[in-house]
């Protein structure tokens, strides 16, 4: 009886530190943990594996809020971004890059233009276009534009400064 309590014993000790790993771990803004080990942290994106799987995911650094890894270190990724109404619109973040909306909800499609006669100047014009995607996207309380389409009319023959430009832009709202 005591050689089977000792094999016993000894097969807890070899296999033990196999079974129980620590782990990373990965808290997303929207309530989601994940478990599993973190391959990479780059510029837009987070690589990382689930426990007990080999394939990779991917999630975009605002998705997530932090990763507290297996040696004890807390890595505060990104802050929550909170839109409650129009009056928020200036906290709405245009995201450049296809690769930063990994991981986050996708929601509607928002239009903007400028009239093809008024009284903006081609910069004005532009930016005045961008204030109505962000005051749309506030409006539905989404955090994230991704430009989709952007184009600009030029009207020959009319004065170049005022009202000679016409700008049309699409965006796709994203939230956690």
């Amino acid at each position: 009886m005591n050689k089977l309590y000792s094999l016993l014993f000894f097969i807890v000790l070899t296999v033990s530190p196999f079974i129980i790993q620590a782990q990373d771990t990965l808290y997303f803004h929207n309530g989601k943990k994940v478990i599993g080990k973190i391959i990479a942290v780059n510029e837009y994106t987070i690589t990382y594996k689930y426990q007990n799987e080999e394939a990779t995911q991917t999630a975009g650094r605002y998705a997530v809020e932090k990763i507290n890894y297996q040696s004890g270190r807390i890595d505060n990724i990104s802050e929550k971004i909170t839109i409650s109404g129009i009056d928020d619109w200036q906290k709405v973040m245009l995201l450049d890059d296809r690769t930063q909306i990994a991981g986050l909800k996708k929601g509607s499609i928002i239009r903007s233009n400028t009239r093809f006669l008024n009284l903006h100047s081609a910069n004005t014009s532009e930016r005045k276009s961008f204030e109505r995607l962000l005051k749309e996207a506030a409006k539905i309380n989404s955090p994230f534009l991704y430009i989709t389409y952007e184009h600009e009319t030029l009207y020959p023959g009319l004065i170049w400064s005022i009202g000679a430009t016409q700008q049309v832009k699409r965006a796709v709202a994203f939230g956690y």
